[in-house]
């Protein structure tokens, strides 16, 4: 049983994946085009990140969602204090 319980503790430790917090995100600097294009290809496929980063060469799919985040958050924190 010894094993078995080894096993399982094991399997699920491998299985958590580590979180970061959008908080250690350093911002990602884009140029204008690569911002427009993910404008763009947001609005026609959505958030599928690896689609989207195929067509930005030399970027990675967590870096275009990060971005997404991060600019989605400044916008919404710039509207809250506009509200205030």
């Amino acid at each position: 049983m010894d094993k078995r319980r080894r096993k399982r503790a094991k399997a699920i430790k491998s299985s958590v994946s580590e979180e970061v917090s959008s908080i250690e995100w350093e911002a990602i600097s884009m140029t204008e085009q690569e911002e427009d294009l993910i404008y763009r290809m947001y609005g026609l496929v959505g958030d599928r990140w690896d689609l989207i980063a195929g067509r930005v060469p030399g970027r990675k799919p967590e870096e275009i969602e990060r971005f997404w985040i991060m600019q989605q958050r400044e916008g919404f924190m710039a509207r809250r204090k506009v509200d205030l």
